[in-house]
């Protein structure tokens, strides 16, 4: 056997003595726990694969000082244990490393141990390429990720495994720079790609990981009081869970009950949500019934123990969630009610079944071992083809960010008329059943129809909508349709049939423009023409032909420029020459810009007049410090600086930040949108409202209050001129009796 050869421990001598014991012990548990998944000989070509490998010393530590070797190891034994794949994935996470450092080929691999292993390393290894060049993951390598992710669902797997694998190794590592940077990563993209996978006891690791090296205060803090309470938490477990017990064995039921603490980071994520302390947030645990059933009463069993509950509990309807009946795309089954618990509590109550438990753990791989059990994989393989679909939309960054929204979407169930079935994210609208069903009907829809009523291609969809996409041969997709699209599938089906449509467009306004010419009897020089875009301010031909094709470009207006452009070439024209060292800017960089509407932004180098627009995300008013972000189509999108996504955009595209300010006098008017927490007391919106109706310059837009558990969570959006105004409403509205906390949005 491969241990008994002492001579391999010796040869790895670019291991330490403890490295070599801990390679020792992780080899014997994958032996013992793959002995039933290999084939005879892997293990002994493993061997040699390493052995060859240990006496070239090419194997180099990472950042973190971890060697390859073991960390390949420990890639596999979770591969195996906790996400339960098989053999061709388990090899592959062995020896991607010795394929990516030369000491051995793909070719070799191929041929050794099978097409399916060589096909997963060359996956793998794309992805290491990609981190040899830069790190983390940014908008310019991001495209070539998806395709590795796209080729072969495996690779995402063993990808997560081993990011799992460094973040539990790396508390200690001296490198805190490279640690936050891989911790931001696993939190906004491997995190939510477990979550789509129905990984989910690796999903709520990497993102716990991710919060200790990221907000270390925050995360200690909440596992010291969860330590704190747990006496008191488990004890009332015991007395929710005592009587349940009892009735589901009188119904002769067989099953397991268990208390599951919410992850810190859930926790976390609550406590900001809700504007509380850690004593404000209720749910901290979940109950969950896991039934012993055969596959045909799963369900049944199911339905009987929510029966059961809820007869001896107060169920929460709108809090019911019922993924039995339809399963999340990811294969997760379960049944989910909150009840009103002993002393007025809300407890949250999962049930499922012994299979259902297993697949939520262990995700779509524990799903792929059960046999005739519809979801899974065909939901997985639909969003895998949209990342192929949305690979044509040719913009990385909207494709990034459009990608990681995807991920994390909870799911809407809608219909056809003929019933059939379709999983949308939350939020979807007309506009995106219409080209889930097909890129043509989407291309050429005009709205829809549910329930018999008619409804815009805007409509949000609710599970359980049967909808009829209205189409008209005339109707052509539309700039501001990117707006109302919220899947990626549909977003760039949009952005493909625009760039076809420009295209037209262009040809057609250049044939036109020929004919011009020749009516006019004037041979056209390509030079020239050239000249004339640049003085017309157009840098790109196509940007040229599609203003024309719009009309924002006359016809006539081009010819004059090319016959004035001739008679400068021909020195008919002379212009005075000024040096670029005479220039000088308008304003004075010191003094205030006065102009018409006056507000006025001041951009980069004191250059006034450039127009930008506000972001949404944080809405800035006159008075913010504030900060210019280049984005991928050209335009400026103005922050203020605390924007919550100020520290992202610094971190991963410090290149497009442009330095920005207020000047002028702040007279325009802006809509801020306020939180309001506080004490579900008689009269208190009033007093609140009464208070903005009192200011005459103050016009308030929209209220939106939600009262739960005694408290009230409202917000306000509120037009105003600027910040000094905005921090005396502030004051204000924290003055009256039973506000807890206003916070701007």
């Amino acid at each position: 056997m491969f241990l008994s050869d002492n001579i391999l421990m010796e040869e790895i001598y670019s291991l330490t003595t403890e490295e070599k014991s801990q390679f020792s012990d992780l080899y014997k548990q994958l032996m013992q726990i793959t002995k039933d998944e290999l084939k005879e000989g892997d293990y002994e070509q493993v061997k040699t694969y390493i052995l060859e490998a240990a006496q070239t010393q090419a194997m180099q530590r990472d950042v973190f000082n971890l060697h390859p070797i073991i960390l390949s190891m420990q890639t596999a034994l979770i591969v195996a244990t906790e996400i339960g794949m098989s053999r061709a994935a388990i090899l592959a996470a062995m020896l991607n490393k010795l394929v990516l450092c030369g000491q051995v080929s793909e070719a070799q691999v191929r041929k050794d141990l099978g097409e399916d292993v060589g096909s997963i390393i060359r996956g793998l290894i794309r992805i290491d390429e990609l981190y040899a060049k830069n790190p983390i993951v940014e908008s310019e390598n991001f495209r070539q990720l998806l395709l590795s992710f796209a080729e072969d669902m495996r690779v995402i797997l063993i990808v997560i495994a081993n990011r799992v694998c460094v973040m539990r190794q790396i508390k200690d590592a001296e490198n805190d720079e490279a640690r936050r940077r891989v911790a931001m990563e696993s939190s906004y993209l491997y995190a939510p790609l477990a979550h789509k996978l129905g990984l989910y006891r690796l999903k709520s690791e990497l993102e716990d990981l991710s919060l200790k090296y990221l907000e270390r205060d925050a995360y200690y803090h909440i596992k010291e009081k969860l330590n704190a309470t747990k006496k008191s938490r488990d004890a009332y477990i015991e007395r929710f869970i005592h009587p349940v017990e009892e009735r589901l064995k009188e119904a002769g039921l067989k099953f397991h009950m268990k208390g599951r603490t919410k992850s810190i980071h859930s926790i976390w994520q609550k406590m900001k949500k809700q504007k509380c302390p850690f004593e404000g947030v209720f749910d901290l645990f979940a109950i969950r019934v896991i039934l012993d059933s055969p596959l045909e009463r799963e369900k049944q069993d199911c339905w009987q123990v929510f029966s059961i509950i809820t007869d001896m509990y107060q169920p929460n309807p709108k809090r019911m969630r019922d993924w039995l009946s339809i399963p999340k795309s990811n294969g997760y089954e379960s049944l989910h009610i909150t009840v009103m618990g002993p002393e007025g509590k809300w407890v949250e109550v999962q049930i499922r079944t012994e299979r259902m438990d297993e697949v939520a753990e262990r995700g779509l791989a524990a799903h792929w071992r059960y046999k005739g059990v519809k979801g899974g994989e065909a939901g997985v393989e639909s969003w895998l083809q949209s990342i192929r679909n949305a690979l044509e939309s040719g913009d990385d960054l909207q494709l990034m960010d459009q990608f990681k929204m995807d991920l994390y979407e909870d799911e809407v169930f809608v219909f056809t008329p003929h019933g059939d079935l379709f999983k949308l994210p939350q939020g979807a609208t007309v506009l995106d059943f219409a080209y889930a069903i097909h890129t043509k009907i989407g291309n050429h829809c005009t709205g829809g129809r549910i329930g018999g009523k008619m409804v815009t291609l805007r409509q949000e969809l609710q599970s359980g909508d049967q909808v009829e996409i209205m189409t008209h041969v005339n109707q052509v997709p539309k700039q501001d349709w990117l707006n109302v699209a919220k899947t990626s599938r549909a977003r760039a089906k949009i952005r493909q049939a625009l760039k076809e449509m420009a295209a037209s467009q262009a040809a057609f306004a250049k044939e036109e423009l020929e004919r011009k010419f020749k009516n006019r009897k004037i041979d056209v020089d390509e030079a020239t023409l050239m000249h004339t875009m640049t003085r017309l301010g157009y840098r790109i031909v196509t940007d040229f032909y599609n203003a024309l094709a719009e009309g924002t470009l006359e016809m006539n207006q081009v010819l004059d420029a090319y016959m004035l452009q001739v008679r400068h070439d021909r020195g008919e024209i002379v212009q005075q020459a000024q040096s670029a060292g005479n220039y000088q800017l308008p304003t004075d960089s010191n003094s205030p810009v006065s102009v018409k509407g006056g507000d006025e932004m001041v951009i980069d180098q004191n250059l006034s007049g450039i127009d930008y627009s506000l972001a949404k995300c944080c809405h800035p008013v006159y008075g913010d410090e504030v900060f210019g972000f280049l984005t991928a189509g050209g335009g400026i999108k103005i922050h203020r600086r605390d924007c919550p996504n100020a520290p992202a955009l610094r971190n991963r595209y410090g290149y497009r930040i442009i330095n920005a300010r207020w000047a002028g006098k702040g007279s325009s008017q802006y809509a801020i949108t306020l939180r309001i927490v506080g004490n579900d007391d008689l009269g208190i919106v009033n007093n609140i409202t009464s208070i903005i109706s009192k200011d005459e310059k103050l016009l308030l837009r929209s209220i939106s209050i939600d009262s739960n558990d005694g408290l009230f969570n409202g917000t306000l959006t509120i037009m105003l001129d600027d910040t000094s105004r905005l921090k005396q409403l502030i004051q204000k509205i924290e003055g009256v009796r039973g506000v807890k906390n206003v916070t701007r949005l």
